[in-house]
């Protein structure tokens, strides 16, 4: 199997980011990722959202998803939806300003609250935060761009060996079978 790099949070013109859905697309096809999941935020997205990204055509592996909010307190949650297998994360702690013991209560409280959190974010616009890098908090740690406009695009990513496929990706991921990594060194 081969290696496969991917970013698992970005947004297009449908919510706040400054490319359209191709034009994202193209970005990290020539940037030779492998995979993109397109997460919009969920109370900016038009009805036809869900519809325009059935019929997007790209050479890399195309993930929907969203980024919800979640309700209780200030934050984020992305869904990155494969065909049968759906990755929950923790979107950016670090744009929260969260210690480690304040995560670790919020990855709780949505758990309890029915969102089955799979894997946090130890990055911020793609820029490493080795605060959240941390084995007290109960995820795996993913890095992704949360690429809304240059230079986001192409700073932090996924690798994982599996198949090209939605969901192999999804369970490599989910059973820690990837690396992070980055364009720059860490901060």
């Amino acid at each position: 199997m081969a290696i496969l790099r991917g970013n698992l949070h970005a947004h297009t013109t449908f919510s706040d980011g400054l490319r359209s859905p191709s034009a994202l697309i193209e970005e990290y096809q020539a940037l030779g990722y492998d995979f993109l999941a397109i997460t919009d935020h969920e109370n900016w997205i038009p009805t036809e959202y869900w519809h325009s990204l059935d019929h997007l055509s790209a050479r890399l592996l195309l993930f929907q998803g969203v980024e919800l909010n979640y309700d209780g307190f200030e934050q984020h949650v992305g869904k990155v939806i494969g065909d049968r297998e759906t990755l929950y994360v923790l979107n950016h702690p670090a744009r929260y300003k969260l210690t480690v013991p304040q995560t670790v209560s919020r990855v709780h409280a949505i758990r309890r609250g029915g969102l089955p959190l799979d894997a946090v974010e130890v990055t911020d616009t793609g820029l490493y935060r080795p605060l959240y890098d941390s084995d007290e908090i109960p995820l795996i740690r993913i890095a992704t761009d949360d690429a809304h406009r240059p230079p986001h695009f192409g700073r932090a990513w996924v690798e994982v060996e599996a198949r090209r496929d939605r969901d192999a990706i999804i369970r490599a991921i989910r059973g820690g079978d990837f690396r992070i990594g980055f364009a720059t060194a860490k901060p």
